[in-house]
């Protein structure tokens, strides 16, 4: 060995523009495949998660980021890689204090891979909505009229929500898609 400081690779957290996370993961692989810094990132990851949610009675799965605007990357922090990937279209910079990225601890990664898989695994309501909320009607006859959720059953993706009719409180079946929060 000629005296060179060996670094271990760490994971550094990558800003974005919202929207170009995915066009940024790219970059940064063709870029790194292009120049002789192959060896030095491991890993371009933006984290996932599954998000459910029923429209006209059918379920419908899709994924959405659950850090927009970021993504997370496994390196060897070298000058010539920071420069590279500062100067990709899309990268705001990296997350950190001063001139240095800081890298994140090992837990704080593992954490948010885990969290990925979890939230992969087993999705989520894409909008959460809590008895005793208030909510627009913005679908079907009932459509501009307020009301109070009354129940919530996120299996089916309905609600039962208390509408005030002609002066009197109706409960009225909606599903999740028919609504907004106010």
């Amino acid at each position: 060995m000629d005296g060179a400081l060996v670094v271990a690779k760490q994971w550094f957290v990558v800003h974005t523009l919202t929207g170009q996370e995915e066009k940024v993961k790219t970059a940064i692989e063709g870029k790194i495949a292009q120049q002789a810094a192959g060896g030095l990132v491991s890993q371009v990851l933006i984290p996932m998660e599954k998000v459910s949610e029923v429209k006209g009675g059918k379920k419908k799965i899709s994924e959405r980021k659950f850090f927009p605007g970021y993504v997370l990357v496994e390196m060897e922090l070298t000058d010539d890689v920071w420069y590279l990937i500062k100067n990709i279209p899309g990268v705001s910079g990296f997350v950190g204090s001063g001139q240095r990225p800081v890298p994140l601890a090992d837990d704080e990664i593992q954490a948010i891979v885990k969290a990925a898989e979890e939230k992969m695994e087993k999705p989520i309501p894409k909008v959460i909505f809590d008895r005793g909320e208030s909510v627009r009607i913005t679908e079907g006859p009932f459509t501009n009229f307020n009301g109070l959720i009354e129940e919530v059953n996120p299996e089916k993706g309905k609600l039962r929500v208390m509408v005030t009719i002609f002066g009197r409180s109706t409960p009225v079946e909606l599903e999740y898609w028919q609504v907004e929060k106010i």
